[in-house]
């Protein structure tokens, strides 16, 4: 159930930036994609997958206590969240982002929350 959370277009963008961490090739990406509860205020903006599993996710992680922080999540278990009226995880179809990821996660520690 977890292509409903990326395309494949963002999947393959985010194991080559993936592969770039693996290969040490350290950079500052624009998230690929913006994932979100409806019914719960929790956001992941993703910019890698880690291709020995094509599961873990890298990204700023916002759960929706105030606390965003960079670090990883399993697309599986996204894929598995329903928040508290039962609405699962979604992609954001019109997110294009403006930043790199630590613009973002910069901003998200001021704001208390991942900025739109």
């Amino acid at each position: 159930m977890i292509q409903h959370l990326i395309t494949s277009e963002q999947r393959a963008q985010l194991l080559a930036n993936g592969q770039a961490y693996a290969n040490g090739k350290v950079s500052d990406p624009l998230p690929v994609v913006r994932l979100f509860t409806p019914d719960a205020h929790a956001t992941w903006l993703l910019a890698a997958l880690d291709p020995a599993d094509g599961d873990t996710a890298y990204g700023l992680c916002d759960v929706g206590i105030g606390m965003p922080e960079l670090g990883h999540v399993r697309l599986s278990d996204l894929a598995s969240i329903v928040g508290p009226l039962k609405r699962p995880v979604l992609r954001d179809l019109y997110f294009r982002p403006t930043r790199s990821l630590s613009a973002y996660a910069q901003l998200a520690q001021l704001d208390g929350s991942i900025p739109d």
